[in-house]
This record gives C-alpha cells, structure tokens and sequence, in this order.
C-alpha cells in the first residue's frame, strides 16, 4: 500500500509547504494554509490518453491555420466576444456569482449548436433536473448528451468513446481526480482537473467549457493558475435584482478584450440584446427633473444609459451619499467641483444616484451627465428629452476630453438625439450625415449656463 503524505496549500495562489504558515510568501495573504492529503505516487492508469498520437516538434512554416475554421455556436453574441467564434483546440473558463445564470447559457450554448456532438457533463444537478431546464429552454439537440459526474477519468474516457466536438463542464469545482487524495474543489485538484482537461483539449482538438465558481471578493474560486492556463476568461455579470446579464472577456488568445455581449433573462433563458440603448433608456410620460441620458463605451460597444439622481434637504445632521451602479468616491468629487467651481451649496443636502438598468459604469464619460443629472435634480428643471452628453470632469472644473468621441455622437444621433454636449478640446470631430448638433463646453460654468439658464 502506497504511503501518503499530507502537504499545505495556499488556497489562494496555490503556493505549497511542508508545514503550516501563517502568512503565505507568494501572495501575502494571512491564514490561507489549509492542509491537503496527496498520493506519494501518481503512476494512475491513463489509459483516455494512450491511444492519442504523440506529438513531435514541427516548422513554424510547416503549420498550416485557417482563421475560418472557428466554430460557431449558434448565438452571435458569444461568437463576437470570443472573436468569430470557438477556436478548436482551446480551453474556455466562464466564472460568475450564484444564480446569475451560468448553467443556463452553458445548457443554451450546447442546445444552439444544432447536429452537432457536444457532451454536457454536470457535478452539481443530475440528468433530470437538467432536462427540465432543456424543456423550459424550449430548444432541443438530437446530438446532445448530458453526463452527470463528478469523476474526471469517467468524464475523459466517455469524453474519448463520444469524440464530441464541444465539452461543457458544469463547474469545475466539483470534479476530483484519482490522482490526488483531496477533496473536490481544494486548489490542488482544480488545478489538477484543469491541467488534465487542457492536455486532452490540445492533443484531440476538442474545445471545453469550463463554469467556475467566484469568491465572495468577486475573484475566481481555486488557484491564480486556473487563469492562466485557459485560453479564454469570461465573466457573467448582473444583478439577481434585474434581467439584464453581461458578458466580458477579460482574456482572450484569439481575440480582443474588449467586447461586451448583452443579454436579457427571461422565462425561456437568455435573449440576446442586440440594442441596449433601448433597453437602459425609460421612456417617461412627462419631462422629469434629475435625469439625464449619457453616451458610454464598455469595451468596443456604444451605448446610452439613463443617469437619475435626487437632490433634497440633509434631515438628519450628516449628509447622506448613496449611489447605485457608480463609484460612490468618484460622486464625492464631483459634488466638490460643483461646490467649489460652479457654487451650489451641495453639501448641506442628501444626494442619491442610480444608473438605470442595475448596471455598474466605470466609463469617466459619464461624469457630464452625471452632474447634468445632479444639478438638473437640485434646481427642480427637467433636462431635454432630446440632449445627452459625453465627457469627464476634472477636479479644476474643465470637461475632458474622452476616447472614441465619434462613435459616441453616431449612437445619440441614431437614437433620436438632436443634442450632445461634449469637451471642447476635442480636435476634428466627425459627425457628417447625423442631424444632431454638438455643443462643445469647457467649464462646468459653461454647461450650467447653456443647459439652465
């Protein structure tokens, strides 16, 4: 019988020791230490890969790649982000908060690819429960296999007998090894899993589908490696509270970074949002103080979003400062620059800020319509229906100039807006063929000058 032997890992960079620490030297994180039992010998049976052919080294010359031999999966949104679509071969890690709907796009992803061969392997819900998700889905593939295990060897030699042309795994922390005596989930077998399941995608060509759980500080459960040997990183993001989901890249081997996919959650799934300025601008009866409509730019997407805010009288003795969807330090400032520039007595009132749509903003061109929005709240005189603006505030009172000014200007004038207030230090803006007019502005001044005077 094999001894065993007991090691320490930090959970949260994976880092190992023979004895327990309190502070880990690669991360510096206090009391990550957990102790783990791992197998003195690994020589396990890994009879899924020994009818693989070996590799052996080749030309770069000699390599041909075809940059249209990506796959498509049926929902052009996830084809943009992943930059036309699944590239053979790569591994793909899609990380998100509980119940923001990561099972559900991963069940819609295999039923889109119609005809083709992809093995759905669960280790959180058995084969029933996923297909009642299927049926409310109302969408159905003949070649779809569901498997529902927590063993990666299992999972590798039905992975070899299927030679499916997408593997899902839902999630990956809940698959284990035999190599390793831990539990499911500790970073020595997340990181195991991964490199197994890597391996096996290089040398059949076969794309996987990881889910990964995140931590409470929003980071992705398991080892900082995790990231790094995956080909892809997405992240779901939303709010439980509201229907829209979004989707980002944060890396990206075959593609930009930059993109932003959109989604809706309804009874049957996710519906993709192929114009969000629509869905994240309301549509008011009557003209309504404290609101205000900015041009934004998350990654390569323009879209307008609705900035509200209220303005009223400090009940108690403290001044109450809440802001929803904005960083509440950045709402501080601005509410200084329009005391100290512009000379609203804003800090004896309460001032509440909400981004519509239960999306967060970190887009500095907003700052214009957020201090419209703030001012036009304060003064009790509702901002056109047809203005928006697009611009940063400095802490001198100057408007900014900011990146891709144009396509900014394009999304307002495709909206119906006829005016757009914007930094005067732009050089050559281009916005021929659009009726919209663009009002540069310098100064906070200026802005409450054109808009309330």
């Amino acid at each position: 019988m094999a001894k065993t032997k007991t090691v320490f890992i930090c959970q949260n960079c994976g880092s190992e020791s023979p004895k327990w620490i309190g502070r880990c030297p690669s991360c510096k994180e206090w009391n990550t230490y957990h102790e783990e039992i791992i197998a003195a010998s690994s020589s396990r049976n890994t009879s899924y890969l020994s009818g693989l052919e070996k590799r052996k080294p080749e030309l770069l010359d000699s390599i041909s790649s075809d940059e249209h031999n990506r796959q498509k999966t049926g929902i052009p949104e996830i084809d943009r982000i992943l930059g036309g679509g699944i590239v053979p071969g790569s591994l793909i890690l899609l990380g998100g908060e509980p119940g923001v709907g990561k099972s559900t796009i991963a069940l819609q992803l295999a039923l889109a690819l119609a005809e083709k061969c992809v093995l759905y392997v669960s280790g959180e819900e058995s084969e029933e429960q996923i297909s009642l998700r299927a049926k409310r889905l109302k969408k159905s593939n003949s070649s779809c296999y569901i498997y529902s295990e927590t063993d990666l060897e299992s999972i590798l030699v039905q992975a070899e007998n299927l030679k499916p042309e997408l593997i899902i795994i839902d999630s990956i922390q809940t698959i284990r090894t035999g190599i390793l005596e831990s539990s499911a989930g500790s970073v020595s077998q997340v990181r195991e899993c991964a490199a197994q399941l890597l391996k096996f995608s290089k040398l059949t060509g076969v794309p996987v589908f990881l889910i990964g759980h995140i931590t409470k500080d929003g980071t992705l459960a398991g080892p900082k490696v995790l990231e790094h040997i995956v080909d892809v990183v997405l992240y779901f993001e939303g709010d439980n509270n509201y229907v829209y989901r979004l989707l980002r890249s944060v890396k990206n081997r075959f593609g930009s970074t930059s993109e932003l996919a959109i989604f809706e959650m309804i009874e049957s799934g996710l519906k993709e949002v192929s114009n969000p300025s629509e869905m994240f601008i309301n549509q008011h009866d009557e003209p309504l103080s404290g609101i205000s409509i900015a041009a934004t730019i998350d990654g390569l997407r323009p879209f307008l979003i609705e900035t509200q805010a209220l303005v009223s009288s400090a009940v108690y003795g403290t001044p109450q400062r809440s802001s929803t969807g904005y960083d509440i330090r950045r709402l501080n400032m601005l509410l200084a620059v329009l005391e100290k520039r512009a000379g609203f007595r804003l800090g004896v009132k309460d001032v509440f800020l909400n981004i519509a749509g239960g999306i967060k903003v970190e887009d500095p061109a907003i700052d214009l319509s957020i201090i419209t929005s703030v001012l036009s709240s304060n003064l009790d005189i509702p901002v056109g229906r047809d203005v928006c603006c697009s611009g940063e505030v400095g802490l001198s009172g100057e408007i900014r100039p900011v990146s891709r000014i144009e396509q900014r200007i394009k999304e307002a004038a495709k909206m119906g807006f006829r005016k757009i207030y914007v930094s005067k230090f732009h050089r050559n803006i281009s916005h021929k063929g659009s009726d919209i007019e663009v009002i540069p502005v310098g100064k906070v001044e200026a802005l409450v000058r054109s808009l309330f005077s």
